[in-house]
C-alpha cells in the first residue's frame, strides 16, 4: 500500500512527542533512538550558548561629551526587557503564535502531534511550535550562528533531528527560565525586516516609539510581520501587511485579550507606520554627522589596530567616547567650508586639531570641507582624507620643520646661525654620480637676505638656505627627525601616497618614502605624501616639549553592561629634548606676526601668540599652514584632490584655474585657521611662547 506524503511527517512527530513524554534529558527509542543520541552530545552545549552568548548590540560612537555622532552594528537590535513591553505586543504575539504559552512547557506536544494530524491530512501545514522553540530557532540562526551559513540553513531544515535538538533546548530553557524573560528575548532576538531585529528596534523603525507605547493596531502589524518579515513588509506589500495584521487583530479577539469592537476598530485604522520608509540609522561611520566622519572612521580604524576586530565593534554594544571636541570640530568645519565650499570641484580643505601632552595627544577635531560618505556629486568621499596620506602633492615648506629640527639637534645651526642664501644654486644630491643631474633651486622672491638666520628663515622660508642647510645635515637626520616628530605613517608609504609595490621597477612606486628620499634634497621642500593629521601632531610633538604620541582618538570604551574596556596604545616618546622643541616653537612665532601669514594674520584681525610654518608646493596644487596657540595643535591644507588636479587659485572661493602665481600657504591655508581659532579662543588669555634654550642658539659642529 502506498503511503500518502503527509505520513512520514506524522510518524516523525509522533516518535518526536513520544521521546519527549518519555524524558527528553535521557533519549530512548521508539524507532528514533539514534537519531536522538546523534544530538544529545551537542544539546548542552547548544544551550548554554543560547542562555549566555551576547546578541549582537548596536555600538555608539560619541564625541568627548557622550553625544552620539554614529552607530556601528550587524544587527540593528535595541534591547528591551518584559515590563518595558505593552500589553498589546505581548497579547497579539501569544494570540498569533503560541496561545498556551504560559500554560505549556517548552514544548507543546499536543500541538505538535494535531500539526502533523493536519499536515498528513493534505491541509496547509501547521509548525506546532512553540514561542519557546520559536526563540531557539531564531537565537540559533540570529545569534549563535549568524556568521555561518551551512549552520544557519542547518538550524532551519526540515528535519526530525532539527526539532528533537530545538525541542529538546526548549524543554531545557522552560525548566530554567521564566516566561516573561522567555516571551521577552523571543521579541528582542526575531527579526523583522532587513537589519532590524527585535522589537525595541521595530517599534523605533516603524513607528517612531517605544515598545511599551505600541498600540493594538501597531502590535498586531509587527506580531504579523515575524511569521515573514519580507512578504509583510508594510513598505513593500502594503496590501498583505494590513491582511496579515488584521489576521493578528482577530487571533486576539479570539482569545479574548481584545473585545470585537476594539477589534473592529483596529482593524478599520491604518497601518501607521512613518511615511519615508524605516527609520533605521547608517550602520557605519559614513552615517555620520559632517564634522565628525573622519574622526570616526579614525577611531574605528584606531581600535581595531588596538586589538578589537571589526565584528566586535558592530556586535559589542559600546559605548566609544571619542576625544572629539564638539564645539572645536564645528568651529573648523564652518572655517573650512567658507574658504572652500563642499561640493567645490577639484579642492580639499582639510583641517586636523591635536591637543598637546605628555602622555597623551588627542584629537579633537578631523574635518574637511569634504564629507565622508560615498556621493562624490555632494562632496563626499570615502577616503580618510584628513588621517591617510591623502595630500599627495605635500605640504610644501612646511617640511622645513624638520631639516631645522635636524639641524638643532646635530649642531649644524642653530637659531641665530647664519645661512648661505643665494637667490639660486644648484646642488649636488646625495649619493650622486656622474650621470646624476644637479638639483637647482630658486628662492620665490629677491628681497631675502643673504645671508639669513635659521629664526628669519622660518618665517620669510627661503628655499636656497634650506636646501643648502638639509645638504649639511645629511638626508638621513632629516628623514629620521621627521619619523620621530610624527611622519610614522607618511613616510612608510611610497611617493604616491600607497603602499610600496616591491614588484615595481621604478623606486617611486616600489619603495617608502623613508628610503626613496634618502637621496633627494627635495625633501625639505615638501613635495612628497603627507597625513595632514601626522602634521598636526608633528606640532603636537613640539608644544609636548618634545613627545610624540600617537594621535589618540578614544577618551573611554564602555561594554553593554558598563564596564571599562582597556584600550591598547603605544608609549609615548621622548624624541627630542624640550629645549629643543621649545627653541624651534620659538623661532617659528614670527610667521604670523612678520612672516609669510602676517598679511592674513592683520586681515583676520588675528592677536594671539602661536607659532606656524606656511607651505606651498612649486605649482601650488596644494598649500599648508602648520602651527599651533594655546593648546590646540593644527593643520590646515588646501590641495587638489580631483582627477585633473591644477593650480589652486585663491578667491571666495578658492579654485582651480591658471592664475599666475596662484595660492600661498599664508593667502589660502592660513585664513581657515585664523577664523576657526579665533572662535574657538575667544576671550581666553594668551598662552606665551616658550623660551628659546641657549643651547641650541648657535651652531656646536
Amino acid at each position: 500500500m502506498r503511503l500518502s506524503r503527509g505520513v512520514p511527517r506524522l510518524l516523525g512527530y509522533c516518535a518526536l512527542a513520544g521521546l519527549l513524554v518519555a524524558g527528553v534529558v535521557a533519549p530512548v527509542a521508539l524507532g528514533a533512538g539514534v537519531l536522538s543520541n546523534q544530538v544529545a552530545d551537542s544539546v548542552n552545549g547548544i544551550s548554554a550558548a543560547l542562555v549566555n552568548s551576547e546578541q549582537p548590540l548596536v555600538t555608539t560612537v560619541a564625541d568627548r561629551d557622550g553625544n552620539p555622532i554614529a552607530t556601528l552594528y550587524d544587527q540593528y537590535r535595541l534591547p528591551v526587557t518584559a515590563n518595558q513591553i505593552s500589553p498589546a505586543m505581548k497579547a497579539a504575539i501569544i494570540s498569533i503564535e503560541d496561545r498556551r504559552f504560559y500554560d505549556e512547557g517548552g514544548v507543546d506536544v499536543k500541538g505538535m502531534v494535531r500539526a502533523a494530524l493536519h499536515d498528513s491530512s493534505g491541509g496547509s501545514t501547521q509548525g506546532g511550535s512553540t514561542i519557546t522553540q520559536q526563540y531557539v530557532k531564531n537565537y540559533l540562526i540570529n545569534v549563535v550562528d549568524r556568521n555561518n551559513r551551512a549552520d544557519q540553513l542547518a538550524d532551519q531544515a526540515d528535519t526530525i533531528a532539527r526539532k528533537l535538538r530545538e525541542a529538546k533546548i526548549a524543554v531545557q530553557l522552560g525548566q530554567t527560565v521564566s516566561k516573561d524573560d522567555i516571551l521577552s528575548g523571543y521579541l528582542n532576538v526575531v527579526e523583522f525586516t532587513g537589519n532590524v531585529y527585535g522589537v525595541g528596534a521595530a517599534a523605533h523603525a516603524y513607528f517612531g516609539t517605544t515598545p511599551d507605547k505600541l498600540t493594538v493596531p501597531q502590535a498586531a502589524l509587527l506580531a504579523g510581520m515575524v511569521n515573514n518579515p519580507s512578504l509583510y513588509n508594510p513598505y513593500t506589500h502594503p496590501e498583505q501587511a494590513t491582511q496579515r495584521r488584521n489576521v493578528v487583530i482577530d487571533a486576539m479577539v479570539s482569545t479574548r485579550t481584545l473585545t470585537p469592537a476594539d477589534g473592529a476598530a483596529a482593524k478599520a485604522a491604518p497601518l501607521g507606520v512613518l511615511p519615508d520608509g524605516p527609520d533605521v540609522p547608517s550602520s557605519t561611520c559614513l552615517g555620520s554627522t559632517p564634522d565628525a566622519g573622519f574622526l570616526c572612521q579614525y577611531a574605528e580604524s584606531y581600535l581595531i589596530q588596538s586589538g578589537f576586530t571589526a565584528d566586535q565593534l558592530e556586535t559589542g554594544g559600546y559605548l566609544i567616547r571619542t576625544t572629539m571636541d564638539p564645539l572645536v570640530s564645528r568651529a573648523v568645519k564652518q572655517a573650512v567650508e567658507a574658504n572652500v565650499p563642499t561640493t567645490q570641484d577639484g579642492v580639499a580643505n582639510t583641517f586636523a586639531v591635536v591637543r598637546p601632552g605628555q602622555n597623551s595627544h588627542e584629537v579633537l577635531a578631523m574635518v574637511a570641507n569634504r564629507n565622508y560618505g560615498t556621493d562624490p556629486a555632494k562632496g563626499e568621499t570615502s577616503t580618510n582624507i584628513v588621517a591617510a596620506p591623502s595630500n599627495v602633492f605635500g605640504a610644501g615648506s612646511s617640511f622645513k620643520i624638520f631639516t631645522s629640527a635636524a639641524a638643532l639637534e646635530t649642531g649644524k645651526a642653530g637659531l641665530e646661525t647664519l645661512l648661505p642664501n643665494q637667490a639660486g644654486e644648484c646642488f649636488t644630491q646625495p649619493g650622486a654620480n656622474q650621470y646624476t643631474p644637479q638639483y637647482c633651486v630658486e628662492n620665490d622672491g629677491v628681497n631675502y637676505p643673504n645671508p639669513i638666520s635659521l629664526r628669519d628663515g622660518l618665517a620669510t622660508s627661503p628655499n636656497v638656505a634650506f636646501v643648502n642647510l638639509e645638504q649639511r645635515v645629511g638626508m638621513p637626520a632629516v628623514l629620521d627627525m621627521a619619523r620621530r616628530l610624527g611622519l610614522r605613517t607618511s613616510l612608510n608609504t611610497n611617493d604616491a601616497g600607497a603602499k610600496p609595490d616591491p614588484s615595481s621597477p621604478n623606486p617611486q612606486y616600489s619603495e617608502p618614502q623613508s628610503q626613496y628620499f634618502q637621496n633627494k634634497l627635495s625633501f625639505t621642500l615638501g613635495n612628497s605624501p603627507v597625513s595632514p593629521l601626522e602634521m598636526a601632531n608633528v606640532s603636537a610633538t613640539l608644544m609636548s616639549g618634545g613627545t610624540w604620541c600617537q594621535p589618540d582618538p578614544i577618551l573611554s570604551v564602555t561594554d553593554r553592561n558598563g564596564h571599562d574596556v582597556a584600550v591598547k596604545q603605544p608609549p609615548c616618546e621622548q624624541v627630542v629634548p624640550p629645549g629643543l622643541a621649545n627653541t624651534l616653537l620659538n623661532g617659528l612665532s614670527q610667521d604670523t606676526i612678520s612672516g609669510t601669514s602676517a598679511a592674513a594674520a592683520a586681515a583676520a584681525g588675528w592677536h594671539h601668540a602661536d607659532f606656524g610654518k606656511t607651505g606651498t608646493t612649486q605649482q601650488s596644487e596644494s598649500v599648508a599652514f602648520i602651527g599651533g596657540v594655546d593648546d590646540y595643535a593644527v593643520s590646515s591644507m588646501v590641495f587638489a584632490d580631483g582627477p585633473h588636479p591644477a593650480e589652486i587659485c585663491p578667491g571666495t572661493p578658492v579654485h582651480l584655474g591658471s592664475c599666475g602665481r596662484g595660492a600661498f600657504g599664508g593667502t589660502v591655508a592660513a585664513p581657515p585657521y585664523f577664523a576657526a581659532m579665533s572662535q574657538v579662543l575667544g576671550g581666553r588669555p594668551d598662552t606665551a611662547i616658550p623660551a628659546a634654550d641657549p643651547t641650541y642658539l648657535r651652531a656646536r659642529s
